[in-house]
């Protein structure tokens, strides 16, 4: 189930009759299909399941017992075949396209999964698996009594429950029935060394989550998981470490098999071809609105790499002022969409905070936090800004992320009118949860978070304007440094110097990105650029249908509200659907 697993933690699903229905019955329909797949996905990964709103699981952890490959590969086949019979029935075409969405996805997912059997030594980051299982349960849009579950996760992951097993026996076990196998890939000795660096965070992580609740009654069966968990990190030292790869590079069939599952359907040398081009046209841009800037700010260079780092050093965000800032950018890029008649907005405020110092540790780029959508009482997603740290003459370390100029498309891409508006819609609108869900990928999720910097982008200060473009470098750069790194085209010095020297990034998001491309997600970077690309050829292959009947708010409304399809079902939808009804 692991690539279920995955999607039950990366998003989130609606569940309401939708407004995409000629027939209101249909979603409900579809929705029951669906419902099959959830039930898998709730049995083996009950917390991920409780994340998207499955009901009923919060007390349940994941399984990691005898003979877990086997029965979770078996139960997904059972799930397809049945899926399939209902196929073979089915008459309505929006059912019958849901259904072809939910069968993809599952046999997606067994080819992964057999892929990764036959390749990859098992390896589990607990303490992560563990920080977010509380966490999915303690949070401010979470209703109080829902809190004492994550007691009970506690004691279920420590096995101090009858019937439970500690989850560290269980994945040294899952892991140790695998070393006899030869021909194996150990994971990356640089990602072994990170998690564990990482790992005590996320145990102190733990203690915090709950200190920061009135529950009782929960610090020894915290200090006995705890204890586990610090064992099982030593254990991870001695007998994972050693076996680890040297070589960050992935099997070439299974680095393919990532890009399809980002949603990525260009092979590795045809992602070089488009993006190298692309790259040139947008330092292209850079060069000609550099000395635009400088000459404004009375700057004495034309290079947009100096131009860019003056913009940093001028524009400086103190971790004490982030959210206030953020809240302001937020504020006057509402203006701009209202009044450029860009896209509807919701009547209500867009969420942001700051991060945890376990949260940044896990995640250390600003991120959409989405709530659950099944049974959503009015929790919506949350735009979450990396913490800061303070030197301590006081001043604050400054990233990439926390300057005036970059605030802009940053706000863009996460709140509005990018993540935030696009989950949002689908709460508000209600689609099916194959829509919401099987048909999730990250080309058609961050192909619109870059798709709404582009047509921003025009309305902002020629700061803003810059780094609008210096991220867009990035993101067509993260699509031939991705592949050219696992092709073995280039070395990881080489792209890390690249990033930093000619798209003027820092050292630490420069880092960042390697780790990225290397072994965090092997071809996920590719997706922005890629599904980017996407949006940008539908927008105009429908402002050539339509001319002057095109309606941007109208196309960017109708887009939100097809959920998250992938660029070719959400073509097909436009075109047979937006399209006439704008001719009408």
């Amino acid at each position: 189930m692991r690539k279920l697993i995955q999607i039950g933690l990366l998003v989130l699903v609606a569940g309401t009759p939708a407004a995409l229905a000629d027939d209101a019955d249909w979603v409900e329909k579809s929705n029951e299909n669906a419902q099959i797949v959830l039930e898998v996905m709730s049995k083996f990964s009950p917390e991920g399941a409780g994340r998207i709103g499955v009901d009923g699981l919060d007390e349940q952890v994941t399984d990691l017992g005898p003979g877990i490959y086997e029965r979770s590969m078996q139960a997904t086949r059972d799930v397809l075949a049945e899926l399939e019979v209902r196929l073979a029935k089915e008459t309505n075409p929006k059912v019958k396209q849901d259904l072809g969405i939910l069968i993809k996805a599952l046999e997606d997912n067994i080819f992964s999964s057999e892929l990764n059997r036959a390749n990859m030594l098992p390896y589990y980051t607990v303490s992560q698996t563990v920080f977010f299982g509380v966490r999915g349960l303690i949070d401010a849009q979470i209703p109080r009594e829902r809190y004492p579950a994550a007691v009970a996760r506690i004691e279920k992951y420590a096995g101090l429950v009858d019937g439970y097993e500690p989850i560290t026996e269980q994945a040294k076990a899952r892991t140790v029935e695998r070393f006899a196998v030869e021909g194996l890939t150990g994971p990356f000795v640089d990602e072994v060394e990170q998690d564990l660096e990482r790992a005590e965070t996320f145990v102190t992580g733990i203690e915090g989550l709950l200190a920061g609740t009135d529950l009782q009654g929960w610090e020894e069966s915290y200090a006995t998981l705890a204890g586990q968990l610090r064992d099982y990190n030593e254990w991870v030292r001695a007998e994972i470490l050693p076996r680890a790869r040297t070589d960050y590079r992935l099997p070439k069939a299974m680095y393919e098999d990532a890009l399809r599952n980002w949603g990525v359907y260009s092979s590795p040398e045809e992602l070089i071809e488009q993006a190298t081009k692309g790259y040139m046209d947008i330092r292209n841009e850079m060069e000609a609105l550099a000395p635009q800037i400088a000459a404004e700010k009375g700057w004495d260079t034309r290079d947009y790499r100096e131009v860019i780092a003056l913009l940093k050093e001028e524009g400086a965000i103190d971790g004490d002022k982030l959210l206030d800032h953020f809240h302001s950018v937020l504020r006057d890029l509402e203006e701009i969409i209202v009044r450029e008649k860009i896209i509807t907005l919701p009547e209500r405020d867009a969420g942001i905070r700051i991060a945890t110092a376990a949260e940044t540790a896990a995640q250390p780029a600003p991120q959409l936090e989405v709530p659950r959508m099944i049974g959503n009482t009015g929790e919506y997603p949350s735009f979450i800004i990396p913490q800061l740290t303070q030197n301590e003459d006081g001043s604050w370390v400054q990233t990439d992320d926390t300057y005036a100029a970059g605030s802009w498309t940053l706000t863009v891409h996460e709140a509005r009118p990018g993540h935030e508006m696009q989950f949002s819609s689908v709460i508000e609108s209600g689609v099916s949860i194959a829509r919401a869900l099987f048909a999730f990928n990250s080309a058609n999720v961050e192909g619109w978070g870059l798709y709404a910097e582009a047509i921003m982008r025009p309305y902002l200060s020629l700061e803003a304007q810059m780094i609008s473009l210096q991220y867009r470098l990035m993101r067509a750069g993260r699509m031939f440094l991705d592949p050219m790194l696992n092709l073995g085209l280039i070395t990881p010095e080489e792209a890390k110097s690249l990033i930093m020297n000619d798209m003027a990034i820092g050292e630490s998001w420069a880092q960042n990105e390697i780790e990225r491309y290397t072994y965090r997600m092997p071809g996920q970077a590719t997706a922005y650029y890629y599904g980017y690309n996407k949006m940008q050829s539908l927008r105009a292959q429908t402002e050539l249908k339509l001319r002057d009947d095109f309606d941007q708010q109208a196309f960017h409304d109708f887009i939100l509200a097809q959920g998250l399809l992938p660029p070719e079902i959400l073509k097909d939808a436009v075109m047979t659907e937006f399209v006439p009804g704008q001719l009408n």
